[in-house]
């Protein structure tokens, strides 16, 4: 019974290591193109943005990413202090978040078309929001635990218990 509860228990730990290693720690580079202004959109509707982005402070970005020069390092690194948190949103194109968010920052801080889409880019996957601890704790924004994660916290969970039982 224990040789079939530990190899049961380690089968539950490498899918729920597996789940760990396949969530996403990247913006996606997808959210910089421009949806909806051209292109075949026929009943491809995008969903309503669950984060309130209206909400939220952008001055991160405003006091950080200023013109004339633009500086990369400052505007970028702003960029990912103030999205990272929210990457699992901005990152579901079947959502409307991306855009909307793009649509506040150039609201309140008065960017030119495209500026972040040029500049930003650290990859063929997009900006890395992995790299740094501290922006993922800004805003003091949680991002939703993975559905993948939870259910495998659950199995892992109620096994142990029935074992204990």
């Amino acid at each position: 019974m224990t040789m079939a509860f530990n190899s049961l228990f380690c089968l539950y730990l490498f899918y729920f290591f597996v789940g760990l290693a396949s969530s996403s720690v990247l913006i996606s580079n997808d959210v910089f193109n421009s949806r909806g202004h051209g292109g075949r959109a026929l009943l491809q509707v995008q969903k309503s943005c669950s984060v309130p982005f209206e909400a939220q402070n952008y001055t991160v970005i405003t006091s950080h990413c200023k013109g004339p020069q633009y500086p990369k390092d400052q505007c970028c690194n702003a960029l990912k202090e103030f999205a990272c948190p929210f990457r699992d949103a901005i990152n579901d194109l079947t959502t409307d978040c991306a855009s909307t968010m793009f649509s506040y920052i150039n609201l309140y801080g008065k960017y030119p078309p495209g500026l972040f889409a040029n500049m930003c880019r650290e990859g063929k996957d997009g900006l890395d929001c992995g790299s740094d601890p501290a922006t993922n704790r800004a805003h003091n924004h949680r991002a939703p635990l993975h559905p993948t994660i939870l259910l495998m916290l659950i199995v892992v969970f109620t096994v142990l218990l029935l074992q204990l039982f």
